[in-house]
C-alpha cells in the first residue's frame, strides 16, 4: 500500500476553510500543476477502472499528456495518501493493448463470433437510435432494457437514459438486487434512511474533530474492510481507530488479519446471519442490557420484537450458526456494553435469501442499544445529492412505469424503489412472458461472467433479443457472446466527473489528464444517445453544462467551482433526531410514518410483508435440506474479493493477475484430504444445478472442514474469444439459482452445499451455457421450458 508515511493516519496537517456550510480543504496548490517535468492533477478515483471508494488521487502526465503515475492525495481527508494496487496500477489499464478503442459492429447472427467491424461514432449513435425508437414504436419503450454492473458514479446517467427513452425497466441483473440494496432497504424500512460506521468521515478535519469520539467496539459483519467495500466506506479507517483503542468483534466464517487482531471471531456458517442477530437479540432484551431510555422514546414495536425473539434461544442458535453459544452471548455482551458500538458489514447479509428480515435483525441490535446517531455508533450520511434512487423519474409516463417488469409479483417494488425486479426480468427475456424484451443497452455490465445468477438463463434472454449494445473497458465474455454494438469507455483518467451521492458525505471531482483511442465517458455516451432520445430531458451542451446544473440544484457551486474546492464537506451533527434534522418536515424523530426507529415496520407490514425480522434456512442447506448432504455434503460460500481484482475486471493486467493468477477453490487440509485433493489440482465444483472448475488451494483460513470458498467472476482474456474466454467453465454462478427472497430482494450466492470431484484429462466441458445432464430439480418451470426450446431450435 502507498501511504506516504503515513502510521495511523491523522489529519493534523491538513487546513480547512469554510464556503456557506460546506467546508473545504484549503490545498497549498492548485487542482493541476507543475511538478518538474510533469503535470500533476487531483482528483477522485472511480468507475473504470476500480472500486467503490473514490480515493483521492494525484496523476501524473508527461508532456505528450501521457498518463505516467497514480499516487494517493495526502491532503485528500477521505483515504490520506493512502492507495491500493488496483490505482496504482491505473496506467497499464489505460494503456492496455486490449482496450476497446473504437466503436464496433457485427451482424446478429454472427454473435459468439470474432467479427467485428470499426464503425464511427456518428454511425454507432445513428445505429442505437434507429433500431431503439424502431423498436419503441413497434413494441413500446418498455421492450427496452437498460442495465449496468457494480455502482460507482455511472447510475444516475444510465437511469436518466432509460427514464427518458421511456422504459421502466432499469436493471441490475443481480439476482435480487443482493448487493447494497437489500441493506439499504432494510435500513429505510425501520430508521428512514441508510446508516453507515461513524469513522469520522463526515468531517474534514477528521479524527481531530473535538465532536467526534473513538468507538469503543466494532462489528465487522459479513466484511473484510481492508479489500472491499460500499461506497463512501475506506477500510483502512478500521485500522486507524485500532489505533486509537477501538477493538474489533468479526463476523466472518474466514480467518483473516482483522479476526486474529480482534477481540472475538465468530466463524459464522454462511447464509445464517439473521439467526445470529436475532440470538443477539433475544440475549440483550432477556437480559436487560438495551437502552431503556432510547427504546421508550425513540422506537416503536420493542413488545412484538422481543415476543419474537424468544424462539432464538442462544443454545438454538449456536446449532444453527455453528458457533459455540458462549461465543454468541460473549459477543452479544460486547454489543451492549461498549458504548459506543458500531458497524461495518458487506455483502455478505444481502446474499442471502431472506436478506431483508436479515439486516433488519442486525440494524435491530445497534438500535435498541441506543447505538444511534451518536458519535462512534451509525450515523445517516449527508448527501450532496441522493441520486440512489436514480435520476429522472418524472421522465418515463406513468402508463408505461405500471409495466415495470416484477410489479405484480414484488409489491415492495412500489414503495419506492424504481428498479425492475431482476429475476423475472431475466425469466421474461428468456420466456416472452409477460411481454418480449426486444433490446438492451448494457453499460459496465458483464453480467454472464460476474452477476447473472443461473447464467444459461441469462444468456438465452440475451440471445432472444434482436439488438443489444454493450459498452466498456474492455471485450467480455458477455459482449463477445450477445451483443451487436460495442461502444468503448474511457478510465476515471480520460473523463471529468463528480461525487456527490450514493452514500459519499463529499463532493469531490473527477479530472480528464489523458486521451485513449476514441473512447468516451460513460455520461458523455449517455448525453450523446440521450438528447437523440429526448432532447428536451438532456438540454446540456456537454457534460460540464450538465454537472453543473445537477450541483446548482442543491448547493452554491458550479462544477468549474467544485473543482477548485475538492473534496468539500456537508455540515454534520448527531443526535439529528433530537433536533428535527432527520425528517423532511423539521420535526424531531426519525424520517418513518411513526418518527421512531420501527423495529415492527410499518413499511414491510404495508407491504404485505412481515413487519418483524425472521431467520429462514438457506436452500438448499444443512437445515433446509438435510437429504442432500450424503451426495452434496459441503456448505460453499462465493465471492471473496481479492487484493487485485475487482469483480470480473483487471484479469487481462499483467500485474493485477500475477497477484490473483486464477480461479481458486478454498479447502481445509481435512477437506483436502478426505478428497484426495492438493494445492494445484482441478476440481469440479457441482451440486444440483450446475458445475464449474476450480483450482485448490489448501488453507486452513476456513476451519470449518464443512466449508468451502470459490472465487466469482472468473474468465480468461488470454482464451479463444469464440469460446467465451472459458467464462462458463469458471463460472460458479453456474451453480446458483437465481431465486430472491419473499420481497424479490435477496439471493442465495453466499450459501449452497456442493460435492468435489477431479478433473481428468477425458473430461469434456461444458461447453458455453449447454446445462446437459445439470439441470436441478429447483428450477422453475419456466427456465426448463427457456432451457428446452433453445436446445430444440
Amino acid at each position: 500500500m502507498a501511504d506516504h508515511g503515513i502510521e495511523g493516519y491523522n489529519n493534523s496537517g491538513v487546513s480547512t476553510q469554510l464556503v456557506g456550510d460546506y467546508q473545504f480543504v484549503d490545498h497549498e496548490k492548485p487542482w493541476r500543476y507543475q511538478e518538474g517535468d510533469l503535470t500533476v492533477t487531483r482528483g477522485s478515483a472511480w468507475s473504470g477502472p476500480g472500486c467503490h471508494d473514490g480515493c483521492g488521487v494525484l496523476l501524473y502526465t508527461d508532456k505528450d499528456g501521457k498518463l505516467v503515475k497514480c499516487e494517493g492525495d495526502p491532503e485528500n481527508p477521505y483515504n490520506g495518501g493512502r492507495l491500493c494496487v488496483r490505482c496504482l496500477d491505473v496506467p497499464e489499464v489505460v494503456y492496455h493493448k486490449d482496450r476497446l478503442l473504437y466503436p464496433m459492429k457485427r451482424d446478429p447472427k454472427d454473435r459468439g463470433k470474432d467479427k467485428w467491424e470499426r464503425i464511427s461514432w456518428e454511425e454507432a449513435v445513428d445505429l442505437v437510435v434507429d433500431k431503439f425508437m424502431d423498436i419503441k414504436e413497434k413494441y413500446g419503450a418498455e421492450a427496452v432494457v437498460f442495465g449496468q454492473g457494480t455502482g460507482r458514479d455511472i447510475a444516475a446517467y444510465i437511469t436518466r437514459l432509460c427514464w427518458s427513452f421511456g422504459s421502466p425497466n432499469y436493471v441490475l441483473f443481480l439476482s435480487g438486487c443482493a448487493c447494497y440494496l437489500p441493506r439499504v432497504a432494510g435500513f429505510a424500512a425501520t430508521a428512514g434512511s441508510f446508516w453507515v460506521a461513524d469513522c469520522s468521515q463526515e468531517f474534514a478535519d477528521r479524527y481531530d474533530n473535538p465532536q467526534y469520539q473513538v468507538p469503543e467496539t466494532m462489528f465487522v459483519w459479513g466484511n473484510y474492510p481492508l479489500r472491499a467495500n460500499s461506497d463512501g466506506f475506506y477500510g483502512h479507517w478500521v485500522i486507524d481507530l485500532m489505533k486509537r483503542g477501538m477493538e474489533l468483534v468479526v463476523i466472518d466464517p474466514k480467518v483473516t488479519w482483522m479476526s486474529t487482531h480482534s477481540k472475538l471471531h465468530l466463524a459464522i456458517r454462511p447464509g445464517t446471519d439473521a439467526a445470529l442477530a436475532l440470538g443477539f437479540l433475544n440475549i440483550i432484551i432477556n437480559e436487560d442490557l438495551y437502552d431503556h431510555d432510547f427504546v421508550d422514546r425513540w422506537t416503536y414495536g420493542f413488545d412484538e420484537l422481543a415476543e419474537r425473539v424468544q424462539e432464538y434461544t442462544p443454545e438454538r442458535i449456536a446449532e444453527v450458526t455453528w458457533i459455540p453459544e458462549e461465543k454468541i452471548r460473549a459477543a452479544a455482551h460486547i454489543l451492549a456494553e461498549s458504548k459506543p458500538c458500531t458497524m461495518q458489514w458487506g455483502v455478505a447479509v444481502d446474499m442471502t435469501k431472506e436478506a431483508l428480515p436479515a439486516s433488519q435483525a442486525i440494524a435491530a441490535c445497534f438500535q435498541i442499544t441506543g447505538n444511534v446517531d451518536v458519535p462512534g455508533g451509525i450515523i445517516a450520511p449527508p448527501e450532496i445529492l441522493n441520486y440512489a434512487g436514480g435520476w429522472g423519474r418524472e421522465l418515463c409516463p406513468e402508463e408505461t412505469w405500471k409495466k415495470r417488469i416484477g410489479l405484480d409479483k414484488y409489491p415492495l417494488l412500489n414503495f419506492g424503489f424504481q428498479i425492475a425486479q431482476p429475476d423475472e426480468l431475466r425469466h421474461a427475456m428468456a420466456t416472452g412472458k409477460p411481454y418480449k424484451i426486444h433490446a438492451t443497452w448494457l453499460q459496465q455490465n458483464n453480467v454472464l461472467s460476474c452477476m447473472g445468477a443461473d447464467p444459461t438463463e441469462q444468456y438465452i434472454g440475451l440471445m432472444n433479443c434482436d439488438f443489444n449494445v454493450s459498452v466498456d473497458l474492455f471485450m467480455t465474455p458477455t459482449i463477445m457472446a450477445t451483443s451487436d454494438l460495442v461502444l468503448p469507455a474511457a478510465t476515471f483518467t480520460e473523463r471529468d466527473g463528480i461525487r456527490v451521492g450514493d452514500g459519499c458525505q463529499r463532493g469531490e471531482v473527477i479530472n480528464k489528464v489523458c486521451q485513449v483511442g476514441e473512447c468516451k465517458s460513460d455520461m458523455e455516451i449517455n448525453l450523446m444517445v440521450g438528447k437523440r432520445f429526448n432532447p428536451e430531458a438532456w438540454p446540456w451542451d456537454n457534460v460540464d453544462d450538465m454537472f453543473s446544473a445537477m450541483l446548482t440544484a442543491q448547493t452554491p457551486f458550479t462544477f468549474k467551482e467544485l473543482r477548485e474546492k475538492h473534496p468539500v464537506y456537508l455540515p454534520f451533527s448527531y443526535r439529528r433526531y433530537e433536533t428535527g434534522l432527520l425528517r423532511g418536515d423539521g420535526q424531531p424523530g426519525f424520517n418513518t410514518p411513526t418518527g421512531r426507529i420501527e423495529l415492527w415496520s410499518t413499511f414491510y407490514n404495508n407491504a404485505g410483508m412481515d413487519p418483524l425480522p425472521y431467520f429462514e434456512e438457506p436452500v438448499p442447506g444443512p437445515g433446509s435440506t438435510p437429504e442432500l448432504l450424503d451426495e452434496y455434503p459441503l456448505v460453499l460460500t462465493t465471492g471473496a474479493r481479492p487484493w487485485s481484482l475487482f469483480h470480473s475486471e483487471h484479469r487481462q493486467v499483467q500485474r493485477m493477475r500475477d497477484l490473483k493468477k486464477e480461479c481458486n477453490v478454498y479447502l481445509n487440509a481435512e477437506t483436502a484430504e478426505k478428497y484426495g485433493l492438493v494445492d494445484g489440482d482441478w476440481v469440479w465444483v457441482e451440486n444440483i444445478y450446475g458445475r464449474c472448475k476450480s483450482k485448490v488451494e489448501v488453507t486452513n483460513l476456513y476451519q470449518d472442514p464443512r466449508v468451502i470458498a470459490c472465487d466469482h467472476a472468473w474468465w480468461h482474456p488470454e482464451g479463444d474469444p469464440e469460446k467465451l474466454y472459458d467464462s462458463h467453465d469458471l463460472n460458479v454462478n453456474n451453480l446458483l439459482p437465481g431465486i430472491p427472497g419473499k420481497s424479490g430482494f435477496g439471493s442465495n450466492y453466499k450459501t449452497t452445499l456442493v460435492k468435489l470431484y477431479k478433473v481428468t484429462p477425458e473430461d469434456d466441458t461444458n461447453g458455453p451455457f449447454q446445462r446437459d445432464n445439470y439441470v436441478g430439480q429447483a428450477l422453475t418451470d419456466r427456465v426448463a421450458e427457456a432451457v428446452a426450446a433453445t436446445k430444440n431450435k
